[in-house]
């Protein structure tokens, strides 16, 4: 091999390191949020988290296995890649969340990512969550800060082999080419609805079908799916379109569809502990979210 030969091969070899080393760093380095942020002590901020962790149906997942009034967590959830077990978010500094700063509530719910630099598994649906306002992020993780804490250690995730918590580096990359454009409204109440239903109550996590490694069909939002033997119902504007307004309302209040048959499985624990207790402003966002292609005929 000649002198400039053995050069381009070199310079080639260097090229290369170079652009693995930029995907590793955009893969892995932790993401940039507010360093300026702080959780707050009043009791507007921890009454303003305690409605959206409500509105967020935290306490269907994490609520604890003797005290279901708590959020020690401990629930397994079981999906086809693996059995995941809802963490402890007391602020107990030994199993729960007690050291956490308000970086660390924005790095998780915006980002999926642990306070030591490592990925949440999408069990944790921040990838609906990364679309809340940072001031609601806070509010939350004020909120949650000023529980009693509560001893419990949570069993670690049960997955396959190949499947590790540094694999949802490059899982998050395909699940950021996949996403659809953000959609906007001009109608405030449908805006409202919309981050009610996209991102705090992130709904699309089981009504929306999922593809053969687990990312969310956008093109399908809301079509229905199916988690292990439980099928999901369609929620999109088709299984919806000879709902109204008030037939979603009370829905979300008492589970009585139009034809007066109520929700069953998983939905009971979302109407008793989440949508039954939002304010009939936020019922009301949510229905004119979701039957807004019937309003427009």
């Amino acid at each position: 091999m000649t002198q400039f030969a053995q050069s381009k091969v070199e310079l080639f070899l260097i090229g290369i390191f170079f652009v693995l080393l930029l995907v590793s760093l955009l893969l892995f380095l932790p993401p940039s949020v507010s360093g300026s942020a702080q959780l707050s002590e009043s009791e507007e901020a921890i009454e303003r988290g305690k409605y959206l962790v409500i509105a967020g149906g935290c306490i269907s997942c994490h609520r604890g296995e003797d005290d279901e009034e708590s959020f020690a967590g401990g629930l397994a959830l079981v999906s086809d890649f693996g059995t995941y077990y809802a963490p402890n978010i007391t602020p107990d500094m030994e199993t729960g969340i007690g050291s956490w700063e308000a970086k660390d509530f924005l790095l998780a719910l915006q980002h999926g990512r642990k306070p030591g630099g490592s990925f949440y598994y999408p069990a944790f649906p921040y990838r609906a969550y990364a679309g809340l306002r940072d001031e609601d992020v806070l509010d939350i993780g004020s909120y949650l800060m000023s529980l009693e804490p509560q001893s419990n250690t949570v069993p670690e995730a049960e997955t396959p082999v190949w499947l590790n918590r540094w694999a949802m580096a490059g899982w998050n990359l395909l699940a950021d080419m996949s996403e659809a454009d953000t959609e906007t409204f001009d109608d405030e109440l449908v805006t409202r609805g919309a981050y009610i239903a996209r991102n705090l109550g992130h709904c699309s996590e089981c009504h929306t079908p999922r593809n053969v490694v687990g990312i969310l069909d956008a093109s399908r939002e809301f079509a229905g799916a199916t988690l292990g033997e439980e099928v999901i119902e369609a929620i999109d504007a088709e299984a919806l379109s000879k709902w109204t307004t008030n037939n979603f309302d009370l829905f979300m209040l008492i589970g009585m569809k139009p034809d007066g048959e109520f929700a069953g499985g998983d939905m009971n624990d979302v109407i008793e502990h989440n949508t039954s207790k939002i304010s009939d402003e936020d019922r009301d966002a949510l229905a004119a979210f979701f039957t807004r292609h019937n309003q427009s005929e």
